[in-house]
């Protein structure tokens, strides 16, 4: 099928554009990995050091000719996604040694569960942690002893700040090892009604900790298609991890089957392997697109809009939300997983998965075919399902049918004709809005604004009873420079009872929303943000606005020359739960619409 004109033009505009970096980054990698193995270049008394711990494996490393794999983990036992980790370097030591080479812990990155943190100060760290995990990650790696890599991790800012640090080593292989979404529990819709009955007065504390308990109640990630199992998604699109390994369940031999063999492969494609392919080869422009296509085909998280300009951005590729938005108007949506529908990861899984989606999306023209991969060349290799044969993968053809159409639907006859994530722009900026999710009778809002700054304070004015009309609910000052960029999610419960009541309602922030917004139509991320002297500074209560997502703009339908920026009072957000470890990025950080990053 020949690749659709669309797809071929965004592309080519991305490779212009990152030209000159991307060369810079590519001969920087070609220098690095011709230098040969890492460890030759170390003193006799560097590798003592390294090697002093290893018992079986001291004399195989002694001699460097066996491939030494590196892992990074963000294991900790609060993620429920992350907790099987714990188990992982033993295995991965015991696989790598059958194969014929060795495996050390790099080092450690921290892991923080945007879950515990929602609505809390802790989650004015939570962006900032992806930055952190690159750089942490760089540290482990920066012993220089290592010919591959493995990387373990999951959820919201960690596979991010992995895949910076791995493009940064991008003359050595990686292969993202997952650990697998949680076995279904309460269904995500019967969470958020109890959530929106709690949030109404409607039921107690006992009710909604019940829910909750029952919804998040094991190992694995949150069954909800948020930013967590989007970054899986992605990493599959992108050619990172073993096909068809994103979703299948903590502690189950396959889930055990596929991390040996991810080690395995990790292996087998370093320098001292058969198949030598340096992530730097994974991590180009086609790459980023195909991971782009695939969050717009399963509705997936916002915060990716966030994430891929910054991961790419490491690999020397320059990514603009013109490209989302323009591959957006091309891409079928193919999924209704929660919060786009009642099902949950498990049962799009089951359903044909992502393995049916590619197939899907190659065959309309919709994904480069021809990339480079951990698993091989070529994207059809993510097509096969991974079996259990004898204790090891097997792969076997995909389904080319669809299990379950209410589900997942084919390209040709899919639930919307685009992806659903507009570009917004207009007189304070720009912004995305995700309307997958969206009634499209609420595509369009024109309401007088109602200006807050920061979320507890709209929670408050709805327990005061004071939205008796259409509103926009701006909520500033919730940018990175401002305080983080912290997710404003638990406003989706508020809003969307406001909704629920008859009336239009809609966001519009400097902050973030998670791919868990749902149904209330939001215009997040906008930039500049108020405290980088955006325009959104310049609203008043009372000022109409309109937006107008088919026609992607948001205008303040108000004079605002000469007015001046409505005053905040920050000081407060500096310090406390280790916020004043973090000035120095609340300082630096980049604006939204270019990843929000530090440190690229």
């Amino acid at each position: 099928m020949a690749l659709n004109r669309t797809l071929e033009a965004v592309t080519d505009r991305i490779r212009a554009r990152s030209e000159g970096s991307r060369r810079t980054y590519l001969d920087r990698m070609a220098a690095a990995a011709a230098e040969g193995p890492r460890r030759a270049h170390l003193t006799c008394g560097n590798q003592a050091h390294a090697y002093a711990a290893t018992g079986p494996d001291k004399d195989a490393l002694a001699e460097a000719r066996v491939p030494n794999i590196g892992i990074i983990t963000a294991y900790n036992d609060m993620l429920s996604a992350h907790q099987p980790f714990e188990t992982y370097p033993a295995m991965i030591r015991e696989a790598a040694r059958k194969a014929g080479a060795t495996a050390q812990v790099a080092g450690g990155v921290p892991a923080m569960c945007d879950g515990v943190t929602q609505g809390q100060t802790g989650m004015e760290l939570s962006l900032f942690s992806r930055d952190v995990i690159a750089l942490a990650a760089a540290v482990g790696m920066s012993h220089n002893v290592f010919d591959s890599s493995v990387y373990l991790g999951v959820c919201d800012k960690i596979v991010p700040g992995l895949v910076m640090a791995a493009a940064t080593f991008g003359y050595i292989p990686a292969v993202f090892l997952p650990a697998g979404p949680m076995t279904s529990g309460l269904p995500n819709d019967e969470k958020a009604r109890v959530r929106q009955q709690f949030a109404s007065g409607e039921v107690g504390r006992e009710e909604l900790m019940k829910a909750e308990m029952a919804s998040y109640h094991g190992p694995g990630t949150c069954t909800f298609y948020g930013t967590a199992n989007s970054n899986q998604m992605l990493m599959e699109f992108m050619g990172l991890h073993l096909p068809g390994a994103s979703f299948v369940n903590p502690n189950t031999p396959l889930r055990d089957a596929l991390t040996v063999a991810g080690t395995e492969r990790a292996a087998q494609i370093s320098a001292l392997g058969n198949e030598f392919t340096p992530v730097s080869d994974v991590l180009d422009e086609r790459a980023f697109v195909n991971g782009i296509v695939g969050l717009m085909a399963t509705g997936g998280s916002t915060n990716l809009v966030l994430h891929l300009p910054a991961m790419a951005k490491a690999a020397g590729v320059i990514l603009d939300l013109e490209d989302f938005a323009e591959l957006s108007a091309i891409t079928p949506l193919m999924a209704k997983v929660y919060p786009n529908g009642l099902a949950d990861v498990n049962h799009f899984h089951a359903a044909g998965g992502l393995g049916y989606m590619i197939g899907e999306l190659l065959n309309a023209g919709l994904l480069h075919p021809d990339t480079r991969t951990v698993a091989g060349e070529g994207l059809e290799l993510y097509t096969q399902e991974p079996k259990l044969q004898d204790g090891r993968v097997a792969y076997a053809p995909g389904t080319r049918e669809t299990l379950n159409d209410k589900i997942l639907r084919p390209a040709t006859n899919p639930f919307q004709k685009t992806g659903g994530l507009r570009q917004l722009t207009g007189n304070i900026g720009r912004a995305v809005i995700k309307t997958s999710a969206v009634a499209p009778e609420r595509h369009v809002i024109e309401a007088k604004a109602r200006v807050f700054h920061d979320q507890e304070s709209v929670k408050t004015a709805f327990r005061n009873d004071e939205f008796k009309e259409d509103t926009i609910v701006v909520v500033r000052y919730q940018g990175p420079k401002s305080n983080g960029m912290p997710e404003l999610h638990n406003l989706t419960p508020t809003l969307a009872v406001l909704q629920d009541r008859g009336l239009k309602v809609a966001l519009v922030t400097d902050g973030r929303m998670s791919g868990a917004s749902g149904k209330v139509p939001a215009a997040i991320h906008v930039t500049p943000e108020a405290a980088d002297g955006g325009a959104i500074a310049l609203i008043r209560d009372g000022d109409m606005v309109r937006l107008d997502a088919p026609a992607g703009t948001l205008e303040v339908l108000a004079n605002l020359e000469g007015r001046e920026p409505a005053p905040a009072d920050l000081a407060g957000n500096g310090n406390g739960v280790g916020r004043e470890l973090f000035e120095t990025f609340r300082q630096q950080v980049g604006g939204a619409a270019y990843g929000a990053a530090v440190v690229v």
